[in-house]
């Protein structure tokens, strides 16, 4: 491959990342269509931190009718860690802001991954998402956090 094309490349992967990075915390994951209301939205992220404990984290929505979603959430360690931590926030769009509706905190202890799946009624008109907060604890602290696109249930 050509060099100068492989820089141009990486150059704007990097620069991609530094404006993603700029989002407002707000407005994260955003993508809401007029036309098109997504049924299903999945954020995994990956560690890419210099540690070695964490390996991913991940976060699902999906609707399953006209006021009942399921949730997911992962998280998953490269070994067997001293605790590991999986925290699900299910938010509610109102007045074009995002709120925690509902949320779980979740650990194990001596183990290399946590999940949990769950059907939840909700009020219909919405849209929701799912951010997750997943860390592992093994002589230190690795964490990271995941965040899905909103979802219409209506």
């Amino acid at each position: 491959m050509n060099k100068k094309f492989l820089i141009f490349v990486v150059t704007g992967i990097v620069f991609l990342e530094i404006i993603m990075s700029a989002v407002p915390y707000g407005t994260w994951g955003e993508t809401h269509s007029a036309k098109v209301e997504e049924k299903r939205s999945y954020n995994m992220k990956c560690n890419r931190s210099l540690g070695e404990d964490l390996n991913y984290g991940s976060g699902n929505i999906r609707v399953l009718s006209s006021n009942e979603i399921n949730i997911t959430g992962i998280t998953q360690g490269n070994h067997t860690c001293e605790k590991i931590y999986l925290k699900l926030y299910l938010e509610q769009k109102d007045n074009g802001s995002y709120y925690t509706y509902r949320n779980w905190d979740l650990s194990r202890e001596n183990a290399d991954n946590i999940t949990r799946s769950m059907n939840i009624i909700v009020p219909k008109g919405y849209y929701y998402r799912v951010r997750g907060y997943h860390a592992v604890e093994d002589g230190g602290l690795e964490s990271l956090s995941s965040l899905t696109n909103g979802v219409w249930v209506g």
